[in-house]
Parts: structure tokens; C-alpha cells; sequence
């Protein structure tokens, strides 16, 4: 595993995050790598951590894979985060095992997968796929449920929406996202930068509202609008707490890299998400069998814009205890 160590977290490292904000840490021994949460990398939006640990799920799930393309199987231990800088998790070899189709599919998503916020092409998704990506969320614990066009969808649109407004206007979000924002220009390996970004923030009806990255300042150079995405989703766990946000990362950075190996992109929506009270009106307004973790709107995209991270040397030296 220490021999392997840098191109583990390579794959590793290229999860989502909100804002890239990259928010995980890793520890090297001979036999295992152990990965943190990173607090330092923490939004202020996101006081439980919340979505700090989705995002390190998604981590775990791409050690995972990565374990998987040394002909191996992963030994997870999941660690009780009960004291500040201490592992999330312990991954280490397990027996071998020869690497699937849909995983060396996955594994070459890894590079191009990204967060979508640019048009979709006007055309469905390949058939079939929506109901494998539910089979991801599944195998990971999570349940991926589509909102189809009718009441309910209109329901989520018209909370989101309403959600999206207040948090816009929000001194403390908007410094965040202009924090965590760069020009084109800018070398930084984390955030997101103008070419991942539209200059124009629309909130257009049937869609998922998008985070306004740009704030008035004219960088994004993303196109804004194009066809309503074919598919909206919510990803839901059953509970809703530490334990739930790792399954949902797990089951996000899975079904993603899944989408992705046939140029499938997902625009995710978690702002209206960290409000736990707005959890629970989505979950009761639409009858969820759980607490909603991630929006997604999927749809085809024939370009990608992945954004940089920072190397995974940068990323080794916390300490297990």
C-alpha cells in the first residue's frame, strides 16, 4: 500500500466536494492508508460536517476502486469519529480478486467525471442506465429515486427554489462561494475555476437552480441554459447522520464515475440540502423513504471540465492513533 500510496489517492482525490473544496487527508503505513477528514477545509455553511463527509465517502469509494485495480479487494474498517484526528476509515489489501468490466469502465471515467454546471445535450440518457445508477446507490446503502415531471417535481423545484433565494442573499454564503471561486487565470488546485462555471446564474423552470459561482464579477466562461436535463434524482439515505453521510458519498462518487463511462454528467444541488429543516420538507413533501443527501439533474454532455486537485503528496502525513 506505501509503495502504491501516491497513485491511490490520485484516484481517490478526483471525488466531488462542494465548492472542490477537497476536504480530506490522508495517513500512509505499510499496510494501510487511513483517511480524515480535513476541518480545516470545512464550509462555514456546513457546521455538522455534513457535507464534509459526504465528500470524504466519495473519497473512500475511489480508494476503493483504486485498491480494486491492483487486483485486489479492499478491506474497509469504518473508525467511530468520536475524537478530533482520528481516521474515518482504514483501507487496506485484501484477497485478490481480477478486476470487473464495469470497474475498468469506472476507472477510465476517472480522469473527465466532473461536476456539470454548463448545458446538456437535448437528448435522453442511454437506455437502461438510470436504473444500474440506482443499483450503485443500493450496493453503497443509499437509494437513488427519480422525481418525475408532475406535482411532486414541481414541489421540490418550488422548495428548492425558494431555498436557493434565501441563501443567495446571504452575506456569509455568497463570501464562501467568492472565496472558493477563481479566474481564469488562477493556478490554484482547488476551488472551481471560471472555465467550470457560467457567467450568467439561471434559475429557469424544471431545473435544479445552480449556485451562482460568478456573483456579478463576469468570469465564468461556461454557456448558461440549454434544454431541461432529462432525469432529476434524489439520493436518500435512511438515516441521517455520520454513519449515512460516508454510505452517501460512497453511493454518490459511484453512480457518478458509473454515468460518466458513457458521458453521462450530473449538475448536483446541495445548497438547499444543508439546512436540516429543509431536509425534512423534501423528505415529507415527497414522501422519501429517508433523508435526501444530494439533488442531481443528469444528462448527456460530449465535453468535459474537470477541475484540478492538489497532488496527493500535498495530501499524506496525518497520523493514526
Amino acid at each position: 500500500m506505501a509503495r502504491q500510496a501516491a497513485y491511490l489517492i490520485g484516484v481517490a482525490v478526483r471525488a466531488p466536494s462542494p465548492h472542490n473544496t477537497q476536504p480530506w487527508r490522508f495517513g500512509v503505513s505499510g499496510d494501510a492508508i487511513e483517511l480524515y477528514a480535513d476541518a480545516s477545509r470545512q464550509l462555514l455553511v456546513d457546521p455538522d460536517g455534513r457535507e464534509m463527509l459526504i465528500s470524504c465517502g466519495a473519497a473512500l469509494f475511489g480508494l476503493r476502486l483504486a485498491v480494486r485495480s491492483l487486483g485486489h479487494r479492499p478491506q474497509v474498517e469504518l473508525l467511530p469519529r468520536s475524537a478530533a484526528h482520528r481516521p474515518l476509515a482504514r483501507v487496506r489489501l485484501g484477497p485478490a480478486a481480477p478486476l470487473t468490466g464495469a470497474e475498468r469502465k469506472m476507472l477510465t471515467a476517472v480522469p473527465h467525471r466532473h461536476t456539470h454546471r454548463g448545458p446538456f445535450a437535448a437528448e435522453p440518457l442511454p437506455a437502461g442506465l438510470f436504473a444500474q445508477l440506482r443499483d450503485d446507490a443500493r450496493a453503497e446503502g443509499a437509494t437513488l429515486t427519480e422525481i418525475e415531471h408532475g406535482p411532486a417535481h414541481q414541489e421540490l423545484m418550488a422548495i428548492v427554489a425558494a431555498s436557493a433565494r434565501r441563501q443567495d442573499r446571504d452575506p456569509r454564503s455568497r463570501a464562501e462561494t467568492r472565496l472558493w471561486s477563481h479566474e481564469a487565470s488562477c493556478q490554484a488546485r482547488d476551488g472551481v475555476p471560471a472555465l467550470a462555471f457560467p457567467a450568467v446564474s439561471s434559475h429557469r423552470a424544471g431545473r435544479l437552480p445552480q449556485r451562482d459561482f460568478d456573483l456579478g464579477r463576469g468570469l465564468g466562461l461556461l454557456s448558461a441554459g440549454g434544454p431541461v436535463p432529462p432525469v432529476t434524482a434524489v439520493l436518500v439515505t435512511q438515516g441521517d447522520g455520520e454513519e449515512e453521510w460516508l454510505q452517501a458519498g460512497q453511493a454518490l462518487y459511484r453512480l457518478l464515475l458509473h454515468a460518466a463511462s458513457q458521458w453521462v454528467f450530473a449538475s448536483l444541488n446541495t445548497q438547499p440540502l444543508e439546512d436540516a429543516a429543509i431536509r425534512s420538507l423534501i423528505r415529507n413533501r415527497l414522501a422519501l423513504a429517508g433523508s435526501p443527501q444530494m439533488l442531481l439533474a443528469l444528462g448527456v454532455s460530449r465535453t468535459a471540465h474537470p477541475t484540478a486537485r492538489r497532488p496527493a503528496a500535498d495530501l499524506m502525513g496525518m497520523q493514526g492513533n
